[in-house]
């Protein structure tokens, strides 16, 4: 019979600042698909509980892994074309990329590599102990626990703190604020808050913002997928709903009627 499981755990205390909920799936009785990985505020990990998961960039052969790690990108990764079925994933702050992952978000930027690049064998016997674990809270135990053990175990020195401000302020505004007035705030230039925001987060902070407006409307739609488009567009910040389609299709490579189709099955009438 067709179903799936879907868990989630707050993390503990001291991994907030970097890190969401844990988050535990597994699907029954369907066939394998294509899956679009949109763009975020978070970096991901990911770890299978059965066959390799399949991830490739649009246009690109696809790799797959049992474990991996992926950082802030600005368009959609697909997912899928493989068996898995099963697994967990947990998304981090980019500031969880220097405290737990040894380096700046920067060099994650765009791209996905196994888990073990970062964590070595550590996420090897990870993996295989997530594997014969068949307690979810077990398992959460035992991600959680390889997150704390890193925790202040890295030396990757520190974001300038502009950076951060930065970051959060785009954050809080959702993408709205202009950049030329967010390096006033922060006191810099415009250039040279593009050039350190950039080597930083491996997105420029005009990008960033485009991927914030853009997750605002897609987490909107999910909880509200009867929406208007055309007022979801006004209030999100595009000049007109063709101008939310037109960013649909570079972002996710879709329309959000295609989108909407594929992610929210259950959606009988797709809004207009």
């Amino acid at each position: 019979m067709a179903g799936m499981e879907h868990h989630t755990r707050p993390v503990h205390p001291a991994l907030r600042p970097y890190v969401g909920d844990l988050v535990g799936y597994a699907s029954y009785g369907y066939p394998p698909e294509l899956h679009r990985g949109l763009p975020s505020r978070f970096m991901t990990i990911v770890i299978t509980l059965d066959e390799p998961l399949g991830v490739a960039w649009p246009g690109l052969p696809v790799d797959k892994y049992d474990a991996l790690a992926g950082g802030l990108h600005s368009t959609a990764v697909h997912i899928g074309q493989t068996d898995s079925r099963a697994g967990l994933q947990v998304s981090l702050t980019p500031p969880a990329a220097r405290e737990l992952l040894g380096l700046p978000p920067g060099q994650l930027a765009s791209i996905v590599v196994g888990l073990d690049e970062v964590f070595g064998r550590s996420a090897r016997e990870l993996t295989e102990q997530l594997r014969e674990e068949p307690s979810w809270d077990r398992r959460f135990d035992l991600i959680e626990r390889l997150l704390l053990e890193q925790l202040g175990q890295r030396n990757a020195g520190t974001a300038q703190p502009e950076v951060g401000w930065a970051w959060q302020r785009l954050c809080a505004s959702r993408g709205a604020i202009g950049i030329q007035e967010l390096a006033t705030e922060v006191g810099w230039s415009r250039r040279h808050l593009t050039d350190r925001f950039t080597r930083e987060l491996g997105l420029a902070p005009k990008v960033a913002a485009r991927v914030l407006r853009f997750e605002r409307v897609t987490g909107h739609l999910r909880q509200h997928p009867r929406t208007r488009l055309a007022d979801l567009s006004a209030a999100a910040g595009y000049a007109d709903q063709a101008h939310l389609t037109r960013e649909f299709q570079a972002i996710a490579g879709c329309s959000p009627r295609q989108w909407m189709t594929e992610e929210l099955p259950n959606l009988h009438e797709i809004s207009k």
